[in-house]
């Protein structure tokens, strides 16, 4: 099953942290998001392989959106 790591609001991205292949564990950093001049660590909502990452650092995202795909 996989599992969509969203944006929680918007921002840029400052960092991926993980590359498609890890392994990551749930609550495992996987992204750093720029809003509001403060860093936020994006977090895995589960434990898994990542299989998609659809940003890259200093694209800028909306609420909600699909950054990187675990399953």
């Amino acid at each position: 099953m996989s599992v969509e790591v969203k944006a929680p609001m918007p921002g840029k991205i400052l960092e991926v942290l993980v590359k498609v292949g890890d392994q990551v564990k749930e609550d495992d950093e996987v992204l750093m998001l720029e809003a509001m001049k403060m860093e936020n660590p994006i977090y895995a909502p589960a434990g898994g392989a990542v299989k998609e990452i659809k940003v890259k650092a200093n694209d800028n995202v909306e609420t909600e959106q699909v950054l990187m795909i675990i399953g």
